[in-house]
């Protein structure tokens, strides 16, 4: 079996996401994704990566993803390069499932549960849809909404309202963002009194509404100084939340560990950090408690697989990513399926219910706080026909 074309598959609707399909001699077709950029991404794909793979045996995945991450350049970041590499990654895992006829958590170890516990992201139908992910102060709540998940409005206007609503359909544990429009006025350099009391009345009201029946996850999407992260979370304690995540940028790892120890909450990083390297001097500096990873940025399920085992080894729980897309969850699912220490998975019930729909021809079914993948060989999904035949969707490819 060889490789015979790599496409890409781009909606103009979606500009954010770019899918790959690789295309081999017997027919069978590999999906991958990846998120952010999706026109350097696509350039990385068809100037240099299918050039390498076309011909090649495409079930030599490490060897693939070796000289697809480790290059001159590019390497230890999640550029274009990396998510390009991860696109394809997961593209030649699906492959891989499909030439067996297994799911691909059983070509990752086999299952360890039934179903995987989730959190909520509370993003809004529109929330990464545009090119710029929208912010709490645009996500009005005089817009007309799309459903009933309107969950970044929520979080502001009706806290206690969105908690017993996730409580009722079986969710756990919820990640809010409020901080992020006080980071956008000062540059991420200061907070005041007021405006840290304003950020906070969202976990008072949910702890007066359901106790801690809810946990609550902090996202700061690594907007802060250090001094104001401190701030931030030493005014948090008293809440209980379950992690605080990426309160800095996730470069310094010195400072990271630093920021850890002047806090009692838990802290989570870093989807935005790619390749085994980065994760093992964040492990070893003890700067985090719980490992975060996105497969569409972080090499795909090869460089996944093996950060999920070195945080074993640092007896430190994995809790994979996704405010992205669908293939990028289904393939996190897997991965989660297969893995011990995979605590939690993240999605958006938003874009489950929404326009995740309209891409794929499955979902993974979300239920009761829980979530399973999709049955079938490899990933267990594909994209949708009438995707591929929308008038906004360019489909470019490289053949042998």
């Amino acid at each position: 079996m060889k490789i015979t074309q790599v496409d890409t598959v781009h909606a103009a609707a979606y500009p954010n996401i770019l899918w790959v399909q690789i295309h081999t001699d017997t027919g069978l077709v590999g999906l991958g994704e990846t998120f952010r950029g999706a026109q350097a991404v696509q350039a990385q794909i068809h100037e240099l990566i299918a050039p390498y793979l076309l011909g090649k045996d495409p079930l030599a995945i490490e060897a693939h993803s070796q000289h697809l991450l480790y290059g001159y350049v590019g390497f230890a970041s999640s550029g274009a390069e990396t998510r390009a590499a991860s696109a394809i990654d997961i593209a030649l895992w699906d492959l891989f499932g499909q030439v067996t006829q297994q799911p691909l958590n059983q070509l990752l170890g086999g299952a360890v549960r039934e179903h995987v516990p989730v959190y909520n992201t509370c993003a809004g139908y529109t929330y990464n849809k545009a090119p710029q992910r929208r912010s709490v102060t645009q996500a009005s709540a005089d817009a007309a909404p799309e459903g009933p998940y309107e969950d970044q409005v929520a979080f502001v206007k009706r806290p206690a309202a969105l908690a017993e609503s996730l409580l009722s359909e079986g969710y756990k544990a919820m990640k809010i963002w409020p901080f992020d429009p006080f980071a956008q006025a000062s540059g991420g350099q200061s907070i005041s009194a007021r405006d840290l009391d304003t950020a906070l009345e969202p976990f008072r009201e949910i702890r007066r509404a359901v106790g801690y029946e809810m946990d609550i996850m902090v996202e700061l999407h690594s907007m802060w100084n250090l001094p104001m992260a401190v701030r931030i979370a030493q005014a948090l304690e008293e809440f209980k939340p379950y992690w605080i995540e990426d309160p800095i940028q996730m470069s310094n790892l010195d400072t990271i560990a630093e920021f850890r120890s002047r806090t009692r909450v838990p802290v989570c990083g870093s989807e935005t950090l790619a390749t085994v390297q980065p994760f093992i001097q964040l492990l070893k500096n003890n700067a985090v408690d719980y490992v975060m990873l996105d497969l569409g940025w972080v090499g795909g399920l090869s460089e996944a697989r093996k950060i999920a085992a070195l945080a074993k080894a640092f007896h430190k729980p994995v809790a994979p990513h996704d405010c992205t897309g669908p293939v990028v969850l289904t393939a996190s699912l897997h991965l989660a399926m297969s893995t011990t220490n995979v605590v939690l998975q993240e999605v958006v019930r938003a874009y489950l219910g929404g326009w995740y729909r309209e891409l794929v021809t499955r979902l993974p079914d979300v239920r009761a706080g829980h979530a399973t993948v999709p049955p079938g060989a490899g990933l267990g999904l594909a994209l949708s026909p009438a995707l591929l035949h929308r008038p906004d969707v360019t489909i470019r490819s490289t053949k042998l």
